[in-house]
């Protein structure tokens, strides 16, 4: 079977399921499953809106190698997150997608929400919301708290670790730990304007995990219902073969998120299967150069249909996101395309022209 074949068929699966259980909202099912707090199609639509049209970048300040370092106490930058953030700010960017990390908050639970204060503080100032991420299968398994390490020259995103990645499998302990964390940054942020959505899980089933996924994907969706904050709360789809994990994510997100780094043609195609949801969308992955998703044939298309775009990467800095997943520069010199990005760590545009299309499009003279 086709990839949009298998999709239409998970999408119609998924709206089916989801006419469904909206009539159960509020009802407890028996057993121990929680009182399920998904929102209603109207519910999402107030939302949209309300927000508008959303466009921004996945940020991780150019002085921090991953999650850890952008958010623990030693290394938090606010100077350069606001500077960084005004730049988005001069081109129409209202929205920003911030990886957070439980270790960070482990260590220091009060000081870690404090600093996200500061961030949504810096970013509000600059009229962006903010999309925050928790849990994550990407890249590095094993992670600890401390002084994080150095970029290897030309590896896209060397450093980024996973949360909760291996010890997810070798610590009995952590799950309680996790509906501790989840719980404590949801009720304290609940009501918090400055926050668009809670992405609760990026790409589930990474990293061959496929369905040892799932357990975490239904907890982070229940500790989510049982706080029930004002904002969304979603999981992005971005890998048709991952059926089961597509499934639960489309059925119990109150707005649709996704991820495509395709060019027009297969993007087109996602959003319009997609679209049999019937609920505001969200692109929160987008824009590889080197895979014909960009700024110039992508973002257009989802403001035409109105959905939320965001690419990955704002400024170029130790993530070394400008280099591609899988073509490492091992000498560290310039890619001859940057495949993420869209500033330099001194803020001039990788391309001018990419910044006067995404100036006009977000209506910046």
């Amino acid at each position: 079977m086709g990839k949009a074949n298998l999709l239409i068929l998970l999408v119609v699966a998924a709206f089916s399921a989801c006419q469904n259980q909206t009539q159960k909202v509020g009802q407890r099912s028996e057993g121990t499953e929680p009182v399920k707090q998904k929102w209603t199609v109207d519910q999402a639509n107030s939302w949209e809106e309300e927000h508008g049209w959303l466009r921004g970048s996945n940020f991780n300040p150019r002085t921090a190698i991953n999650q850890l370092e952008m958010w623990q106490s030693e290394t938090f930058d606010p100077e350069t997150i606001d500077q960084e953030l005004g730049w988005a700010e001069e081109i129409g960017l209202n929205c920003m997608r911030v990886y957070l990390h439980h270790v960070a908050w482990e260590v220091d639970k009060e000081g870690f929400k404090d600093r996200m204060s500061q961030y949504l503080d810096i970013a509000d100032s600059h009229g962006i919301k903010t999309i925050f991420v928790f849990f994550d299968d990407c890249w590095n398994p094993i992670y600890e708290a401390g002084k994080q390490p150095d970029p290897k020259p030309g590896v896209h995103n060397s450093g980024w670790v996973r949360d909760p990645g291996e010890l997810i499998f070798l610590d009995e302990n952590l799950m309680p730990l996790l509906e501790e964390y989840v719980k404590d940054i949801l009720t304290a942020f609940k009501d918090d304007k400055r926050i668009a959505i809670w992405d609760l899980y990026n790409e589930p089933g990474n990293n061959r995990l496929g369905n040892s996924s799932m357990p975490l994907l239904r907890n982070v969706f229940r500790w989510g219902w049982e706080v029930r904050p004002s904002q969304p709360l979603s999981a992005g789809v971005w890998n048709v073969q991952l059926t089961d994990l597509n499934r639960f994510q489309l059925e119990n997100s109150d707005i649709v998120t996704y991820h495509n780094y395709k060019g027009p043609e297969e993007h087109q195609a996602a959003i319009d299967t997609l679209k049999l949801i019937g609920r505001p969308m969200v692109c929160t992955e987008y824009m590889a150069r080197r895979n014909n998703s960009l700024f110039t044939n992508i973002m257009p298309i989802l403001k035409k249909e109105n959905i939320g775009a965001i690419n990955w990467g704002l400024v170029a800095g130790r993530s070394n996101t400008k280099y591609a997943w899988d073509e490492p520069i091992p000498d560290g010199s310039e890619p001859s395309l940057w495949f993420h990005e869209i500033f330099h760590p001194d803020g001039t545009p990788y391309s001018q022209e990419e910044v006067e299309l995404i100036k006009n499009l977000t209506k910046v003279q």
